[in-house]
């Protein structure tokens, strides 16, 4: 099991998910090969909570770092489960579409994609922006 793997299982262990009992542990390596972790945390203002992954990523833009290499996610399932699309969206911006995505489930099992396979029509800042 990789380092950034172990990393995520454990931030897992952190989350806060007292509605839901589904925790999400998330870590980014950078492409500078910073290594950052987030986990879940909901607010019973549902839709104010934060995923793993965006949590992770705040920690990266925190730290002045913008571009993942790869992702590890870890989920309460028994096998491995994709990020939201919201969360998908985010990871693209923040990568490329070749960037490896590792899924992993409680059983241990673990799946690889791709931001680009994940995500395969994203969007971007550059379609945003106006001539």
């Amino acid at each position: 099991m990789s380092e950034l793997l172990k990393k995520a299982r454990a931030v897992r262990e952190n989350a806060y998910a007292p509605y839901s009992k589904f925790k999400v542990g998330a870590a980014i390596r950078t492409t500078s090969g910073g290594e950052f972790i987030g986990c879940n945390v909901e607010n019973a203002a549902y839709p104010q909570g934060l995923c793993a992954e965006a949590a992770a990523i705040a920690a990266m833009i925190t730290a002045g770092e913008k571009h993942i290499e790869e992702i590890c996610i870890v989920a309460d399932s028994e096998k491995p489960i994709a990020p939201c699309g919201g969360c998908r969206q985010k990871l693209a911006e923040f990568s490329t579409p070749e960037t490896v995505v590792t899924l992993a489930g409680l059983e241990g099992d673990c799946t690889l994609h791709t931001i680009g396979e994940l995500l395969p029509d994203s969007f971007g800042p550059d379609h945003l922006l106006h001539p």
